[in-house]
């Protein structure tokens, strides 16, 4: 059996019931086999990076899991697309998005699937929510290099 891997996911959408479907896709994401839900941060509202559209309400959850990461990956893309996003272009508005921050110690660079996420370590959206669940994996440093991105916890 394969030994358990504690991975991050960030969880974003900013289309429809933005909240709703952050809530919706934690759960679902706890419901994928061999994944268990280790922990979740509060839902958080930021301003697009780099996009269009309206505000994003994001997340970052934990998970136990014993799937290999391109497996998890897939997982969350199934669950992206029960929820309807589409990829129309780069950096679109989204129903759901779902990336894979990191997988235990690993590094992982093919084609498919880069890990750490290439460009975390510059988003306040997820930086915030995973220092709040892992503050460990975030240094003081990393958190004043993106002071200047909006955004606000919202009340539980």
């Amino acid at each position: 059996m394969r030994a358990s891997v504690l991975a991050y996911i960030g969880v974003g959408a900013n289309l429809g019931n933005a909240a709703r479907t952050v809530e919706y896709a934690i759960a679902q994401v706890h419901g994928l086999p061999r994944c268990e839900l280790a922990a979740r941060s509060s839902l958080y509202r930021s301003a697009p990076v780099d996009a269009q559209g309206p505000d994003y309400i994001n997340a970052v959850i934990a998970v136990e899991t014993r799937m290999p990461a391109i497996e998890l990956l897939s997982g969350l893309r199934g669950i992206e697309m029960a929820a309807g996003r589409k990829r129309p272009y780069h950096n679109a508005p989204r129903t759901l998005d779902l990336d894979l921050l990191l997988y235990g110690q690993a590094i992982i660079d093919t084609e498919q699937l880069s890990v750490p996420h290439p460009r975390m370590w510059e988003r306040a959206f997820v930086l915030l929510p995973l220092a709040e669940i892992a503050p460990q994996l975030v240094a003081p440093e990393q958190l004043k290099a993106v002071a200047g991105q909006r955004i606000e916890k919202l009340p539980q």
